[in-house]
């Protein structure tokens, strides 16, 4: 049975929220949940599914804003290890303003890459893609050549390397060396903005034919 992926806009920057269903029969994992109470449980009301987890792809404010909610609800909370401490570190999660605060919550399940995992009974493979962030992960379905590839790679571009832990060189090598090389295909589902494909980024993206000290 193929899986469904259901995209929603979350929180104040407008994060690429999935919804990822089809494997146990009910259940569904999220990917980045910024907006739980008023986005995303009513939408899992409506599908009747239960999130039994939570994966993000870092830990940045605009990502994490409805983690603690579902994980009061019984999801576990799937993170990259280095970015373990975002979870309650609002210097670290870049929410040191308080604008948008962040209710903290722990990992469930702490990730360094090269794991299978089977939330809600869909099988995954974990990437560590650092640069964005110290503990980016991408999180890849094999069977449907899907990648949610969070704020790592973009339409044409890529995640900032400015903020808290991030390295250009880190990110240049986390997409040339270990998403490009992935046999044919795959769509890319970002953290923001519009979906790709490793294809069009092996041809087109700017930003990778070239050093990124050039950047």
């Amino acid at each position: 049975m193929p899986i469904s992926i259901d995209l929603l806009h979350t929180g104040p920057l407008q994060v690429n929220t999935y919804v990822v269903s089809g494997g146990a029969t009910g259940e569904c994992f999220i990917v980045d949940p910024a907006d739980a109470k008023r986005r995303v449980l009513p939408f899992l009301e409506e599908q009747g599914l239960k999130c039994t987890a939570v994966l993000l792809t870092h830990c940045h404010f605009d990502h994490i804003l409805g983690v603690a909610e579902l994980q009061r609800q019984g999801a576990k909370v799937y993170i990259g290890q280095a970015d373990a401490r975002g979870l309650s570190d609002d210097t670290y999660n870049l929410q040191r303003s308080g604008v948008y605060p962040v209710e903290p919550c722990r990992a469930d399940v702490l990730l360094t890459g090269g794991e299978e995992i089977g939330p809600a009974g869909i099988p995954l493979t974990v990437i560590a893609t650092p640069g964005h962030s110290p503990g980016g992960i991408c999180y890849v379905h094999e069977k449907s050549k899907t990648i949610f590839s969070g704020d790592t790679l973009f339409l044409e571009n890529v995640g900032r390397c400015d903020l808290i832990g991030g390295s250009a060189q880190a990110l240049y090598d986390s997409v040339r060396e270990k998403l490009f090389p992935l046999k044919d295909d795959y769509k890319v589902l970002p953290g923001h903005d519009v979906a790709t494909t490793l294809a069009h980024e092996r041809q087109y993206n700017p930003y990778l034919q070239r050093s990124p000290e050039l950047w």
